[in-house]
């Protein structure tokens, strides 16, 4: 098996695909994993069990990532969630470390059975393109966003980014988000934005810690991990995948990032997911032009990430010498021709412009209500839209009638 699967990357590999792979790592690390700590910090953690918490969400995001890549021959990067990293900071005073690792077993049996027997699958079907796209490019216009306001601080190294990337967009399309980060890692070095004398050479030994379960813990943590998961992480991630015109079938990849969430759990991983924004950089043409190549790109960020994990305080140490500017600025770029595709297929049926574009509104206001994300709000904002204009156009056909 490891033979066959040497093979095929081997004559399908690029480095354009291994950049792909190693940026959607950066962004994905630089952009949440502060939260990450924070949350195992804020139940508790130690150093060390903090330290194992990254550990175990990057053996868990790295296996499934290359896994399921390789498998379906289709990007699949995966990721934790960050809406459920966030939801545990704010409820971490009511619960123990041990009774969270119960919730997280809990959380990832519930998506295992969400997934593996379709019901996410079946729910998903009932998702029009246009809204899935506008869903998409609202979730990945903050990031864009956020790298012009980065103009306000660093704007020589943002602007020589972007000059950049448009040159080589020009000239060497594939290696265009290379280029920028390039020159961004060069432009923030020579103003002295890079401390590389704060990083400490050490490997993460795991610790695992026994689950404590409750009723009140399934209820209070693990159910509103699960519906945090689900909606605001593996319902984007889907998005992406179909936006790109790919057909992985949904339920076991859903269900075997649940099962890694399982696995892992009691080492830290509190939900793997689906990824959502990063998986765009591996599924666009910047990872290659040939579409059926690009799952290399996913394969490379599993080890980007399983090296992440062997390494994670060395490397925590590395990623967090950068200023957080330069992997907004590389994000945002990255994620520009994915977010144009996704509003060209949003716009593309005139009977659900509307509905999609209430959609890609409510998403990017960033609204949070009941302890879920924008992301699901901004579905259920079109989908009433479309059943609303519907009724009413059925009337109107009975009055003209």
């Amino acid at each position: 098996m490891l033979i066959i699967f040497m093979k095929t990357l081997f004559k399908d590999f690029s480095f354009s695909a291994v950049i792909a792979g190693f940026v959607t790592v950066l962004v994905g690390f630089s952009s949440s994993g502060v939260l990450v700590f924070q949350a195992a910090q804020a139940l508790g953690a130690t150093p060390a069990q903090s330290s194992s918490w990254l550990w175990a969400l990057c053996m868990g995001m790295g296996l499934t990532s290359i896994g399921l890549s390789w498998y379906y021959k289709t990007p699949i990067p995966t990721a934790w969630s960050t809406a459920a990293a966030a939801m545990l900071i704010t409820i971490a005073d009511h619960i123990s470390l041990a009774e969270a690792t119960g919730a997280f077993i809990v959380s990832g049996l519930l998506i295992t059975v969400a997934g593996f027997s379709g019901i996410f699958e079946r729910l998903m079907k009932f998702v029009p393109m246009s809204l899935a796209s506008a869903m998409l490019a609202g979730i990945l216009l903050r990031f864009s966003l956020q790298a012009v306001n980065a103009l306000q601080s660093h704007l020589a190294m943002i602007l020589a980014m972007f000059i950049a990337y448009l040159l080589c967009k020009r000239l060497k399309p594939r290696y265009a988000v290379l280029m920028a980060l390039i020159v961004g890692i060069g432009t923030a070095y020579s103003q002295g934005l890079i401390h590389l004398q704060e990083i400490s050479y050490q490997a993460v030994q795991p610790e695992w810690v026994k689950p404590s379960f409750s009723w009140h813990t399934v209820l209070g943590v693990a159910v509103p991990l699960f519906l945090v998961t689900m909606t605001s992480q593996n319902m984007a991630g889907i998005a992406a995948i179909r936006s790109f015109s790919y057909h992985a079938p949904v339920s076991p990849l859903v269900g075997w990032t649940g099962l890694a969430t399982v696995i892992f759990a009691p080492m830290g991983a509190f939900a793997i997911s689906l990824a959502a924004i990063t998986a765009a950089i591996c599924l666009s043409s910047e990872a290659h032009e040939d579409k059926q190549r690009r799952y290399v790109a996913g394969i490379m960020s599993g080890i980007f990430y399983l090296l992440l994990g062997i390494f994670a305080a060395t490397l925590a140490h590395l990623l967090t010498a950068l200023p957080k500017e330069l992997v907004i600025g590389v994000a945002g770029i990255a994620l520009l021709g994915t977010i144009g595709n996704g509003l060209v297929q949003a716009l593309a049926v005139e009977q659900e412009r509307e509905a999609a574009l209430i959609c890609f509104v409510v998403t990017v206001s960033g609204i949070n209500l009941l302890g879920i994300g924008a992301a699901f709000w901004g579905l259920i904002a079109g989908a009433f839209t479309l059943g609303l204009m519907a009724i009413v156009g059925v009337r109107g056909m009975a009055n003209k009638n």
